[in-house]
């Protein structure tokens, strides 16, 4: 009977330079979203964000881009990913249908605080 022993040494690995220690990674996708704007007037009234884009992946032709965005676009983004892959696709911040209730006390959907922790939230969003 044979027996199989492992082998333990330590994998020789090449010395880091500065600029492996200090350049970007080798591969990298960021996106941030940022600069809310509240755009229309009455029921036509809608907050924009901006997304920024900046990666080195071969797919992307673009190595920086940036659009504005408003909620129901995430929602269609994520309409198209549950229905086109098989991985669960993360949770969208709430529609925040009392906000929109007239006679409120202030600016309800358009509150800065509001529009503040939805773009964190949509950010945490996209970013999963």
């Amino acid at each position: 009977m044979d027996e199989t022993i492992a082998d333990t040494r330590r994998l020789i690995s090449k010395p880091q330079n500065l600029n492996d220690a200090y350049g970007p990674p080798s591969n990298f996708l960021e996106i941030d979203v940022g600069n809310p704007q509240t755009v229309g007037v009455g029921r036509g009234r809608f907050t924009t964000y901006e997304i920024r884009v900046k990666t080195n992946l071969p797919i992307f032709k673009l190595k920086e881009s940036t659009v504005r965005r408003r909620y129901s676009d995430f929602e269609w983004l994520r309409n198209e990913l549950e229905r086109e892959s098989k991985v669960v696709v993360p949770p969208l911040p709430g529609k925040a249908l009392l906000r929109q209730l007239p006679f409120r006390g202030d600016d309800g959907i358009f509150d800065d605080s509001f529009i503040e922790e939805r773009k964190q939230a949509l950010e945490q969003f996209i970013n999963k």
